[in-house]
């Protein structure tokens, strides 16, 4: 049976929800510098201009074909908001250089062999305004102490951000202010919040 999410054409000029996770749920950032990597691979293909390594070969580029407009990295997966434009199937290529290196960063790093995540990324089409504005929420909370952890693109929202290969403004304009989107992600927190305490209470009734 194909795997759930598992896309493999993707459409134009869409939004996506990506995301994966290490392999058996194991972590795959340990400390500061494997999240500060992972930011860098996204913004070595995904930066206004190519970059060069040492030698002044030109990595894989991919800013005009896919955005990326929203991130949260955690110690076990990873979530990502893109936007693929008119040529097809650039997001595979974008994931397949990101992963790819990872891998390698990591296993060399940590003295390991072997697949890193779990299974080929999921992938999961936008197409309402509605679920654009739930996907960048939730993304933006997966981590409880939200409003401080450094691993998202929440503090680039909410902030002057200096990630030119972050786009937060399509999600921004949906709002009549920045104060507006924290209103909207603090209203979420809030239920949560109420719903944990009430299914605790019934737990323990």
């Amino acid at each position: 049976m194909p795997t759930r999410n598992r896309v493999k054409v993707y459409i134009p000029n869409t939004y996506y929800h990506l995301y994966n996770r290490g392999w058996n749920r194991t972590e795959i950032f340990k400390e500061h510098d494997d999240y500060e990597y992972f930011e860098w691979l996204l913004s070595r293909h995904c930066s206004p201009e190519p970059v060069k390594d040492r030698k002044g070969r030109e990595y894989a580029y991919y800013s005009n074909d896919v955005r990326i407009l929203a991130y949260c990295l955690m110690p076990n997966h990873f979530h990502l908001l893109v936007y693929q434009f008119d040529e097809p199937n650039m997001i595979a290529k974008l994931m397949a250089s990101i992963l790819t290196a990872y891998t390698m960063y990591f296993n060399k790093k940590y003295h390991r062999r072997g697949s890193l995540f779990e299974s080929t990324y999921k992938a999961v089409p936008v197409v309402k305004d509605e679920q654009l504005l739930h996907i960048t929420r939730y993304i933006h909370l997966n981590h409880k102490d939200f409003r401080a952890w450094p691993y998202s693109s929440y503090l680039d929202y909410i902030y002057t951000s200096d990630k030119d290969w972050l786009e937060t403004q399509p999600i921004l304009d949906l709002f009549t202010s920045i104060e507006r989107y924290v209103e909207f992600v603090d209203d979420y927190e809030q239920l949560q919040r109420e719903r944990d305490s009430i299914k605790a209470e019934l737990a323990n009734g």
